[in-house]
């Protein structure tokens, strides 16, 4: 029997189509993309990779300040490349195709929400997609992490379009985009998907039906054709290129040990991902407790089953995992949307009233720090953050747009109840929510990421004009080889050579008879030297 048998008629899609959404998630997702520099480490070290594929012509591997890097898969790199390609070398280009998929992505929640819960609950699941905190960080990074999400998506949604409907079509499309994604990061982009319907067809309790279906999937050899097919020549050649050093680099260390075991300092206990879920939800985190509410009912529809599982899986996996990282819960953030779009639609004062504060809250959090920097600075341990947060101007435009931001989400909430109808429901509470998401986008970032990378940018163009080769030294910022637009390598400096470090580390550098070094660049903590003494020790 196929999933929707038992499903209410779905409701009737009504509206002027899909230009108007998809103009409006377009707009919202490219809104200020280059405005802010890119951030270390993450953003810099993609960005640098694919800026020395392209400067190599090697668009089969990828480096980092002429190292292998085997951290994630290709694909991310060659679209990256495409762009700036197209647009130069600028944050902008680096950061267009998260852009791109995060709109594709919420285009796909439209899309696949439309026939089945309604235009105005497809619309806001979309727009609240978009808006939410986790999206609008991963949608503008220049990471692999959008791209994933998109077709993690894709996948899971033809998922449920096969288990709903029988047909080869949407299985064989969700085997391609799981072939994508493992170009895009790795066994994640099979892992949920395969979950999210194997968790279902066990649901059911059927077991005649669950080994018809694991039937049909495993011997749909056109399927399988596509998964490998897109998947496994890049993996190949990696393979024979790199041999062992590609198997312990990406799969084990990057995949296996991150789950078996705590990379990088980044832990976390069990209930981290409770915390972290509604964080990366606000300004609309108050709506999952409209979910809770409606969970058994949920439970009891095959629809909301299937979000359900797909959601709470992504929840208990990750929560089990050794390394956490806050953008890893995303994965199971879509059937939480759709589900908080539905308890939108349902809504009553009190709770559209609790996602307004919520919008203010997130603005305070903002704002309110940065404008008291001056009395709490000096608090900050890290002496290189402190410099650098000691350094900021006082954001007035933050505060002034964090102010009537605010101002404009509450008098958005008090609209009342015949206005409201008339704008279409949700549609002052999706109003509220996308001015947060332009004070954010327009005066937050920029300001933050000015602060806390430009004066690395800045020594980077420094650098650039000069004729020296430059190091990076006992700092990991790969951003300032973006921008100087050369490898720069993590090691102690020759003679002669650059040195990017801490301004605060050079007080601690021993007396040398051979000269020591002169100071080239300096500002609020980060300093370029150019180094005369004997080898300098790591």
């Amino acid at each position: 029997m196929a999933a929707g048998a038992d499903t209410p008629a779905a409701p009737r899609a009504t509206g002027g189509g899909a230009w108007p959404v998809a103009l409006a998630l377009l707009a919202l997702t490219v809104f200020q993309l280059g405005a802010a520099p890119l951030f270390d480490v993450d953003e810099g070290a993609f960005s640098e990779a694919t800026r020395e594929m392209l400067a190599s012509g090697d668009w089969l591997h990828t480096t980092l300040n002429g190292e292998d890097r085997f951290d994630k898969p290709i694909g991310v790199y060659w679209l990256q490349a495409l762009s700036v390609s197209l647009l130069g070398l600028n944050e902008f280009a680096l950061r267009l195709p998260s852009a791109l998929c995060a709109w594709g992505w919420a285009m796909a929640v439209w899309a696949f929400a439309r026939p089945r819960l309604g235009e105005r609950t497809a619309t806001s699941a979309a727009l609240m997609l978009v808006t939410s905190l986790g999206v609008v960080a991963i949608g503008r990074a220049a990471t692999a992490d959008a791209l994933l999400n998109f077709l993690l998506v894709l996948a899971t949604f033809d998922g449920w379009r096969w288990l709903d409907s029988g047909a080869k079509a949407p299985l064989r499309r969700a085997f391609a985009w799981m072939g994508l994604g493992l170009l895009a990061k790795g066994p994640v982009a099979v892992l949920v998907p395969v979950s999210a319907v194997g968790l279902w067809l066990l649901s059911q309790g059927d077991w005649r039906a669950l080994g018809r279906r694991l039937v049909a999937a495993v011997t749909d050899l056109p399927a399988w054709a596509l998964l490998v097919g897109i998947a496994a020549p890049w993996y190949a050649y990696a393979l024979h290129r790199h041999g062992q050093a590609f198997i312990d680099g990406f799969f084990v260390r990057h995949n296996l040990s991150r789950y078996t075991g705590t990379l990088e300092q980044h832990g976390g206990s069990a209930g981290y991902y409770l915390v972290v879920l509604p964080l990366l939800l606000l300004p609309w985190a108050p709506l999952l407790v409209g979910v809770a509410r409606q969970c058994l009912a949920h439970w009891r529809d095959p629809l909301g089953r299937f979000l359900l599982g797909w959601g709470l899986f992504v929840l208990v996996f990750f929560s089990l995992s050794g390394t956490k990282l806050p953008h890893y819960v995303l994965y199971g953030a879509t059937p939480f949307v759709l589900l908080m779009a539905m308890a939108l639609e349902r809504a009553g004062s009190a709770m559209r009233w609790a996602v307004a504060l919520a919008g203010v809250v997130l603005l305070a959090a903002v704002a309110v720090p940065a404008w008291t920097l001056p009395q709490w600075v000096d608090a900050v341990k890290h002496p290189m953050y402190r410099a650098l947060l000691g350094g900021a101007d006082a954001p007035v435009a933050l505060a002034v747009a964090a102010s009537v931001g605010a101002l404009v989400v509450l008098a958005l909430a008090a609209v009342p109840g015949a206005w409201r109808e008339r704008l279409g429901g949700p549609a002052s509470s999706l109003a509220g929510g996308a001015v947060v998401a332009l004070v954010l986008l327009g005066f937050a970032l920029p300001w933050w990421g000015t602060l806390v990378q430009g004066p690395v940018r800045d020594a980077a163009r420094v650098a650039r004009g000069l004729p020296e080769p430059a190091v990076q030294w006992k700092l990991h910022q790969p951003s300032f080889a973006v921008y100087r637009q050369q490898p720069t390598p993590r090691r102690a400096p020759q003679p002669g050579e650059l040195a990017l470090i801490r301004t605060d580390h050079l007080a601690r550098l021993p007396a040398d008879p051979a000269g020591g070094y002169d100071t080239v660049f300096e500002k609020n903590g980060i300093s370029l030297i150019r180094w005369h003494g004997a080898a300098a020790a790591r």
